[in-house]
């Protein structure tokens, strides 16, 4: 489903949540890892539970994140409507070495399985 109706409200917080390098970051692996816990997100960003809650909080505010209880998770993702238009802005930001860490970082710590998406898709082999 892509974004009918672009309100300069919504687009208001769409920037908005685009101001903050935090919630940049945190959008950036969202877009790339389609599904992402608190815990994954402050393992790869190496931010505090505070913080990392409240930038998501914040994001859901703005109507670019869903959240989805999964066991003892729960897990966040970027709403479909604003997808397309969240690829276009990271088109011009996919080069920037921060945000290239965070993917890098994110790489070496599922390889050893120390991110909470692993458990979980472990655990659903086992059923």
């Amino acid at each position: 489903m892509r974004l009918k109706n672009f309100s300069l409200t919504y687009g208001t917080q769409i920037f908005k949540s685009f101001s903050e390098e935090s919630r940049v970051r945190i959008i950036f692996l969202l877009y790339h890892k389609n599904e992402l816990c608190i815990s994954d997100l402050e393992a790869v960003l190496d931010f505090t539970q505070t913080k990392t809650s409240r930038h998501i909080a914040y994001l859901k505010n703005a109507g670019l994140v869903n959240s989805k209880k999964l066991d003892q998770w729960v897990l966040y993702s970027l709403k479909e409507e604003v997808i397309d238009m969240i690829g276009q802005i990271f088109e011009f930001l996919n080069k920037d070495v921060l945000l290239q860490k965070d993917l890098d970082t994110f790489k070496i710590l599922y390889s050893n399985r120390e991110l909470s998406l692993n458990r979980i898709e472990q655990k659903s082999w086992r059923q």
